[in-house]
């Protein structure tokens, strides 16, 4: 049986309150998903914000460990954007300079130097552009005092995305180490001459011991020498006045012819000059057996208080006087006593070979000049004596205060009176050197220990 057409699409009625309670049941469904998403959202939130502190703590340590080591850097450091306008300096440059890290930054590089080339060389940096820079000297002013050299080594700065953004110059002072090698060099040319100085008394030591034994040896036979060449001198002169007395009478054809054929006349002419020679030959072999003995004899009296400029202007006197020329002379600090500590005899040996080697050296100069300076100091005296000769040879100089070492000509000098006024030196404790001047010339230097009551 077929339903009522009618009946089929009727539509079918619900009560209000089935309809109020599925509403309500959608709208706490939703609230609840709501508060679920919000939770969620929450939850991220403070995970971000805890990971967003943990790197700010990073970021804030980095940061002040950057600080710490431009703090604490001894070099100093200047970061330039692309133009060249200072973005960033270390406390070293702060000190340098004197100034203020506000006053330095912002600024161009170019406005911290003053001279026009440390700024052509800035100028050469920034067109350098990406290039590495090494040892570049510029020069920073300072607030107070002179301008400090730095040198410095540049290398580009990129940011985060590989974009040039300027450069780092990082610069170190060399005042100070160019004053540390000067006096590592001073202190290296100071032990060099003392250790000069102890080898030449070491040789001089050892060979004073050996020629006080040949001194000795030589001073016997030398005596022997010399007192029987006074005798022949004397013999000589009888000689010739008794054979001359005999030829004045007429001799007898066969000893005539004896006299002819003995030569008697040529041996009584040459009797004065060969006992004259012989003579000599004796007295100086005995002066140079002098010379040795007191080379290697020791004065116990050597703390005597010694005018040494009085002592040098005699010397000088004497020498000048048995000079067959004449030689312009320059005093410098020699009108006043310069008192030091030694024995008179000995210093004025020392003084009269000092200026008698100068005279030498500049007998056959145009213009032949010596110049004579001291310098009076605390704890000692200086002498110089400067001759306008041919100097001294670069093979000679070191051996120049040797026993028998002479660049004289045979006769004119034995090689010992540099050695002897060498060893006198040392023994009053003070210093005989030798050099070449720039100008020409040969100059000694003597220091002798200042006298002090």
């Amino acid at each position: 049986m077929t339903a009522p057409h009618h009946a089929l699409n009727a539509p079918v009625s619900l009560p209000d309150d089935s309809l109020a309670a599925a509403g309500q049941e959608l709208a706490e469904a939703a609230w609840i998903d709501v508060i679920q998403r919000m939770d969620e959202v929450y939850s991220e939130l403070v995970a971000s914000q805890e990971t967003l502190e943990t790197k700010h703590r990073e970021l804030a340590e980095a940061h002040h460990f950057t600080e710490g080591v431009l703090a604490a850097m001894t070099d100093v450091l200047v970061v330039c954007d692309t133009v060249g306008k200072v973005r960033q300096v270390n406390r070293a440059m702060l000190q340098l300079t004197g100034h203020a890290e506000s006053e330095l930054v912002g600024r161009e590089l170019a406005e911290l130097v003053e001279d026009s080339q440390a700024r052509s060389q800035i100028a050469t940096l920034l067109a350098a552009g990406r290039s590495d820079v090494q040892d570049v000297e510029i020069a920073l002013p300072r607030q107070q005092g002179e301008p400090v050299p730095v040198t410095w080594n540049v290398s580009p700065l990129y940011d985060g995305e590989g974009r040039y953004s300027g450069f780092v110059a990082v610069g170190r002072p060399i005042g100070e180490l160019k004053r540390a090698y000067a006096q590592l060099q001073a202190a290296h040319q100071a032990l060099k001459s003392a250790q000069a100085q102890l080898v030449q008394a070491e040789k001089m030591a050892s060979l004073g011991r050996l020629v006080a034994g040949v001194a000795h040896e030589l001073n016997n036979p030398i005596s022997f020498v010399l007192g029987n060449a006074h005798a022949m001198q004397r013999y000589a002169g009888k000689l010739t006045r008794y054979l001359n007395a005999i030829h004045a009478h007429d001799l007898s054809a066969e000893n005539q012819a004896l006299r002819i054929e003995l030569k008697i006349d040529r041996l009584i002419a040459d009797l004065p000059s060969l006992s004259a020679g012989l003579m000599e030959g004796a007295e100086r072999s005995g002066h140079i057996v002098d010379a040795l003995k007191r080379f290697s004899a020791v004065e116990e009296n050597t703390r005597q208080r010694v005018d040494l400029a009085d002592l040098t202007q005699r010397a000088l006197h004497w020498v000048s006087r048995a000079a067959p020329f004449r030689v312009e002379v320059i005093n410098t600090g020699l009108d006043a006593p310069a008192w030091v500590c030694g024995s008179a005899n000995q210093l004025q040996q020392v003084l009269v070979n000092l200026i008698q080697n100068a005279f030498d050296a500049i007998e056959k100069t145009m213009k032949p000049r010596l110049e004579l300076s001291i310098t009076r100091q605390a704890q000692s005296v200086e002498l110089q004596l400067h001759d306008n000769g041919s100097g001294i040879s670069e093979e000679a100089l070191p051996l120049i205060f040797d026993p028998f070492f002479t660049t004289k000509p045979i006769g004119k000098g034995t090689g010992l009176g540099l050695s002897i006024s060498y060893g006198i030196v040392e023994r009053h404790g003070g210093m005989l050197s030798a050099a070449n001047l720039p100008q020409g010339g040969a100059c000694f230097t003597l220091s002798l220990p200042a006298f002090k009551d």
